[in-house]
């Protein structure tokens, strides 16, 4: 099995890795559709925002498994509240994988929607969303200059508790990765040759300055998987997932507060009933 990439070797609740075999069958399924989703559409290849963090590198390393490196397109786009680190592991990546990639502040058309709505301004998570929103955007007009697809990069731990903005880093055509939980995410981007220090980072969206991703979402992610393994996905109660996990009954509770107040993210926008005329 690859090296481990647990946050905690001993006190991670479940342990979700896949076996080296089961690992090529996800690397070859994923850059499959990654393929397959490109030549449904007709597309020359793919845009992919880079970040920096673990998710959108091992789509990167995926996508130009499955493309080619001529064929995918990054875009790092920086805001005044991520750090030189993250945006540095943005540009390491496009380079070591030898792609195209564009360097775009954000900032400049973030700051045009805050002064058009001031007031809105002030709300920390409006304000971010925007930022978030704006590079959604700034992709699109990549692909669609480019006659390429948006791929995504969020995972499952992040859909089923709604982790991402609405019409922002969820605006895209396709999430490779989008079945696999982050400890999955982790493993598959170390079988694939991504580099361990970036293996192992900090997951932050870097949506405020000084933010991490655990600390939002009140528990580290070896935890939010196993309890949505066993008791969002899978068949246990409560009661028995605190039991099978060694975790707490709030810590149940917050994945299930997380999950069901986000429900609204993973639909369609709701239309009345239809009529009989």
């Amino acid at each position: 099995m690859t090296e481990s990439v647990l946050l905690d070797e001993e006190s991670t609740p479940l342990d979700l890795r896949l076996s080296d075999a089961e690992l090529d069958r996800v690397r070859d399924h994923v850059t499959d559709f990654i393929a397959g989703r490109v030549e449904a559409a007709g597309a020359e290849g793919a845009v992919l925002g880079l970040s920096g963090g673990i998710d959108s590198t091992t789509v990167a390393y995926l996508a130009v498994e499955a493309l080619g490196a001529e064929r995918l397109r990054g875009l790092v786009m920086p805001g005044s509240v991520n750090t030189d680190e993250n945006m540095s592991d943005a540009e390491r990546v496009a380079e070591e994988l030898g792609i195209e990639y564009d360097v775009v502040e954000i900032e400049p058309i973030a700051e045009a929607f805050y002064d058009a709505l001031p007031e809105a301004a002030d709300a920390k998570m409006a304000e971010s969303n925007v930022r978030v929103r704006v590079r959604a955007v700034l992709n699109y007009f990549a692909a669609n200059a480019d006659d390429r697809i948006v791929l995504g990069t969020g995972n499952r731990s992040e859909a089923l508790t709604g982790y991402f903005t609405k019409y922002g880093d969820q605006a895209v055509d396709c999430n490779p990765i989008g079945t696999l939980y982050k400890q999955q995410v982790r493993q598959l981007a170390a079988h694939v040759g991504v580099p361990r220090d970036l293996v192992m980072k900090t997951p932050s969206a870097e949506m405020w300055t000084g933010q991490t991703d655990e600390e939002e979402l009140g528990l580290d992610y070896d935890t939010l998987d196993a309890v949505l393994a066993l008791h969002i996905d899978g068949p246990l109660s409560t009661a028995a997932t605190v039991r099978a996990l060694d975790v707490t009954a709030e810590q149940v509770a917050r994945v299930e507060e997380l999950y069901e107040s986000s429900a609204h993210k993973r639909a369609m926008p709701p239309a009345p009933a239809e009529l009989t005329l």
